[in-house]
């Protein structure tokens, strides 16, 4: 068996094509998925319960199922109710691209709850006391001190959330959308070359994985410095 290397040269631009997408639907998941988990992980903190309960149901059920359900419901379930249809959410919602964004950004956002909630609870006590011990208010303590800490020390954890991301980017194929895999998919369709048309996105992914942790390699060393063992 020989690997067909013009034929995947000659079809580079349309993998860069699904390079592209894959990163728009990426970043644009990551943003949104990040604004809704800011309050989510607040509500998931908090000591009252008809606060904590719904924000824990919701990531209860969103990382209870599967991404690929998740994104079933979005883009096929919404469209079979007339009231859908008949508003003026429908121009949206009949979009691939706008429902492959909320799908990931929804995903994404109970994830994300979870790990800067635990990032939250874990800050020392210490500084809360020192901040009180200032005067802030409980306003400004979150936004002085517990959520900048929080945010820098769930960077780890967030990286692996932001990969599995990209990785989970994968199914906007099977919603018309050419990312990577659905380049993958009309190399095959065409040359009939799955060993080439996969492992050519196999290679791309592996080298978006590379980058992003590189990135929060570098984000690590600057924001969690204060962290590292100091040397006398």
């Amino acid at each position: 068996m020989s690997f067909d290397i013009a034929l995947v040269w000659a079809n580079l631009p349309m993998y860069g094509q699904g390079i592209l997408v894959t990163l728009k639907l990426l970043l644009i998941a990551l943003a949104v998925g990040l604004l809704l988990a800011v309050p989510l992980a607040l509500m998931r903190v908090s000591r009252r319960p008809w606060v904590n309960f719904p924000a824990w149901l919701y990531t209860y059920v969103i990382r209870g199922t599967p991404m690929l359900v998740q994104l079933f419901l979005v883009y096929y379930g919404l469209a079979q109710f007339h009231s859908v249809r008949e508003s003026w959410l429908w121009p949206w919602l009949s979009d691939a691209t706008f429902c492959a964004c909320l799908a990931f950004a929804i995903n994404t956002s109970a994830y994300t709850a979870e790990i800067l909630a635990g990032s939250l609870k874990s800050t020392a006590h210490g500084e809360i006391e020192a901040a009180r011990a200032m005067g802030m208010s409980p306003g400004l303590l979150y936004r002085r001190i517990l959520l900048p800490s929080a945010l820098r020390r769930a960077l780890p954890q967030y990286s692996n959330e932001v990969i599995m991301m990209l990785h989970t980017t994968s199914l906007a194929s099977i919603v018309t959308l050419m990312d990577i895999t659905g380049a993958a998919r009309t190399f095959n369709a065409q040359y009939y070359l799955p060993f080439e048309a996969f492992i050519t996105a196999g290679l791309c992914y592996l080298l978006l994985t590379f980058v992003l942790v590189r990135l929060f390699k570098l984000a690590e060393r600057r924001w969690l410095a204060y962290l590292a063992p100091r040397r006398h």
